[in-house]
């Protein structure tokens, strides 16, 4: 089936259920950024493939709404479905909420799958949808038209992420969160993130692809914690932690029957987490709606874990310079695709130890495709790559000791001047956001401006955040910090790792990004408070070909001679013969 025949079945089954607009959230019940592929339903409506971004379809129109990082890209993704681009925050580009009281009729009804919907957009429905009496119901419609949809066959195993690793005991983390939960009030606390769920029971596993996590939720009360999962994917080792951490083990499928059970309570919950478990439990019990506690402590990096993103990260930084090298060396001269490209840098990475997998799909952007900010190359018709013009490559690594996400342009050919220009001025941003100094209570909104400040010199900017947060040995989206034009009110706090990645983008021509990732760390006291910095942890250098070092101030070349030094140390006695060579000529002072 084509979306176009996808689009036609949805609204044959909303006029026989009489409904006005049907709305697919990018999300599956536990609220996920990157699905299990039996909950990817945006994606199979509508062919688009971002990780970002849902879709409305009314009786007559259908709309898809995504941020600045798929405006290039969901354009051609959408060709031919009936679905309409609508670029999220761009003005001019109405509310969904807002097009959807303008398209659907005085006491209509929206309908959603109350288990991929948060808690969140479905009372912003209902609220703003009242003033035109319009009823919000929970009706999963795509369950009768994507017939051949199938749960997870392959049983993942989940292991245990030893406290060697992880810095603190699941008996500690139960403990912390149970602290919480009695500051709050709270008696029951429902988890069902599922990197939230990882993270307080010490398991990994790969139900999501690039995300060492495994389907399930947790109950926890003030005595007992009860495990929800598929129980024949617990490793022994997985079986014997939860024994010793006193936490019940329950099949996966008795979540909801289990909380149908629960009475009388004041429950602590995300607002984050799906309706279907409000609708559950609303009965008979309060909701203090808050963040998930351990969120933020998994956000803080213990010493521990802090250790072992260096340790990858050397690691990791061992793998790009060899595939650097690799890349700039034989582009032109041996047959190579982005995707190819992608293929042998993942090669490289498996050389590494304790290597799990990546961390997401690698983006090896050519010339024009770097433009198209989470560009994704297929193994079919993906660009030859040769010896001309630039390439933008965005990857990462899971390892057992930690996750890694690095960015870097490279010239395989001549670059103009235009671009070097604009490379120049990504990088000074960077560099910039790495070096800054900031008092205790500052948010990553109030430092996204030294990321974009040379290039708002010069009337440009970019459309996507310039940094998020990384797990360890988890998710590599983790909140709930960022750095970003957006406000978001979660201060930085030392231990929490975020990416630096400015960017500038030419629709058809290029796209630029570099990105390290950064810690919080303590820079010091004095008469006007606790003062932070970043510790760089990302270790591989950059390409100086794609620069014009004319435009760099003194501190920024100093910045950049430091860290190539830096970067000549940590990785100099890993390589050898030719990679050395080269590589000691690509840290050389500039």
């Amino acid at each position: 089936m084509k979306s176009s025949d996808k689009i036609s079945a949805l609204r044959q089954k909303m006029e026989q259920n009489k409904i006005d607009a049907f709305i697919v959230y990018s999300a599956d019940p536990h609220m996920s950024e990157y699905l299990p592929e039996e909950w990817q339903e945006r994606s199979w409506l509508s062919g688009f493939t971002g990780s970002a971004g849902f879709v409305v379809v009314t009786r007559d129109k259908a709309g898809l709404w995504t941020d600045g990082r798929y405006f290039v890209q969901a354009p051609g993704e959408l060709e031919g479905s009936g679905i309409g681009l609508m670029k999220d925050g761009v003005e001019g580009t109405p509310n969904y909420i807002d097009w959807i009281i303008s398209e659907v009729p005085q006491n209509g009804i929206v309908a959603v799958n109350a288990l991929a919907t948060s808690n969140t957009n479905w009372e912003a429905l209902e609220q703003q949808l009242a003033a035109k009496n319009i009823t919000v119901k929970d009706q999963p419609l795509l369950k009768e038209i994507w017939t051949e949809r199938q749960a997870q066959g392959k049983k993942n195993p989940i292991f245990v992420h030893p406290v060697e690793r992880a810095g603190k005991s699941v008996s500690q983390k139960l403990l912390d969160i149970r602290q919480k939960m009695e500051d709050l009030g709270a008696s029951v606390h429902i988890i069902s993130s599922l990197d939230d769920v990882a993270w307080t029971l010490n398991l990994r596993g790969s139900d999501v692809e690039s995300n060492p996590v495994f389907l399930g939720y947790i109950v926890l009360t003030k005595n007992d914690a009860v495990l929800f999962v598929d129980l024949e994917k617990l490793e022994v080792e997985a079986r014997k932690q939860m024994d010793e951490s006193l936490v019940k083990m329950r099949p996966y499928e008795d979540f909801f029957g289990y909380l149908k059970e629960i009475k009388n309570e004041k429950i602590l919950i995300s607002p984050n987490s799906n309706q279907s478990i409000f609708d559950t439990l609303k009965s008979g019990n309060t909701f203090i709606k808050a963040p998930v506690p351990g969120n933020l402590m998994k956000a803080q990096k213990n010493e521990t874990e802090l250790a072992g993103f260096r340790t990858v990260m050397q690691r990791d930084g061992v793998s790009m310079v060899k595939f650097i090298y690799w890349l700039t060396q034989n582009a032109g001269k041996e047959p190579m695709t982005e995707y190819s490209i992608g293929q042998k840098l993942l090669e490289f990475r498996k050389a590494g130890k304790n290597f799990v997998g990546e961390s997401f799909g690698s983006i090896v952007g050519y010339k024009n495709n770097g433009a198209v900010v989470h560009y994704s190359a297929k193994s079919e018709d993906s660009n030859k790559v040769t010896n001309e013009g630039s390439i933008l490559v965005d990857s990462g690594g899971q390892y057992l000791e930690g996750t890694t996400d690095i960015t870097r342009v490279l010239a395989l050919g001549s670059v103009s001047d235009d671009f070097r220009r604009n490379c120049t001025l990504v990088l000074k941003g960077m560099i910039q956001l790495s070096m800054v100094k900031f008092p205790r209570g500052t948010r990553g909104v109030q430092l996204d401006a030294f990321a974009r400040m040379a290039l708002w010199k010069e009337g440009k900017d970019y459309a996507h955040g310039t940094g998020h947060g990384v797990g360890s040995f988890m998710n590599v989206h983790e909140g709930p910090q960022n750095i970003r034009k957006d406000m978001n009110f979660q201060e930085l706090l030392p231990g929490m790792v975020v990416s630096n990645e400015p960017g500038f983008y030419l629709e058809n021509e290029y796209g630029i990004r570099h990105e390290n990732l950064v810690a919080v760390k303590p820079w010091k006291e004095t008469e006007y408070g606790t003062f932070y910095e970043f510790e760089t942890l990302t270790i591989c250098p950059f390409d100086v070909k794609v620069l014009d070092l004319e435009l760099l101030t003194q501190p920024e070349k100093d910045w950049l001679n430091t860290y190539h030094e830096w970067c000549r140390e940590k990785l100099e006695s890993d390589l050898e013969g030719e990679v050395k060579e080269w590589f000691l000529e690509q840290v050389k002072a500039v």
